[in-house]
């Protein structure tokens, strides 16, 4: 089985890209025959802007660019997805969200035409998300913000194209042993992404 870690944090050797690699090393450590590809927004200059091209993609006027091909053809060959972000204005980074925004085409994660509905076409992928937050678990709590992840992320973003949350994770700087209680979750995390298909490591 292979995972698709996207990782979006500008700064180079962050707790967050530092939570990504712990992901992967619980995904190999359940399964030498799990893979897995890291795939750093900042560091490949991905372009989070939407473009004039991208709204006619979304009109079924124009095909993709082929860096949102590329994008696609790395989901394609993936059984799982986890996004790790740090929690910006109480959601994802725009780089993430531009990313989502260009890559999650009409055609190719949901298909609308007129007359037809949605098709939601991303059933197949799993998704694992892991957002970083910094400030308490009862400032969070008490602005419902679980809440606000699940209505505009997990319902707006992945219902909407079918691809089923398997986990939403809210790791914070507060929490008691953090950032190393923070890396062990996370490898944790790793460690059950397949959980399910372990009889194939059998």
């Amino acid at each position: 089985m292979h995972a698709t870690i996207v990782v979006s944090n500008p700064v180079r050797g962050s707790l967050t890209q530092a939570i990504a690699r712990k992901v992967s090393e619980g995904l190999v450590a359940s399964c030498d025959r799990h893979s897995f590809e890291i795939v750093d927004l900042a560091a490949e200059g991905f372009d989070p802007r939407f473009t004039a091209r991208d709204a006619a993609v979304l009109l079924r006027e124009a095909d993709p660019s082929p860096e949102v091909v590329a994008e696609q053809a790395r989901l394609d060959r993936s059984d799982a997805l986890a996004l790790v972000y740090p929690v910006y204005w109480w959601s994802m980074p725009a780089l993430m969200k531009g990313w989502i925004d260009r890559v999650f085409t009409n055609g190719w994660a949901y298909d609308d035409r007129p007359g037809r509905g949605i098709v939601k076409k991303l059933g197949r992928l799993p998704v694992h998300l892991i957002a970083i937050g910094g400030a308490g678990r009862r400032t969070y709590d008490r602005h419902g913000y679980a809440e606000a992840m699940k209505a505009q992320i997990e319902h707006g973003i992945f219902d909407y194209c079918g691809a089923p949350v398997a986990s939403s994770n809210l790791l914070l700087l507060s929490d008691e042993g953090a950032p190393d209680a923070l890396l062990d979750k996370a490898r944790a995390i790793g460690e059950a992404m397949f959980a399910a298909r372990l009889a194939d490591c059998a």
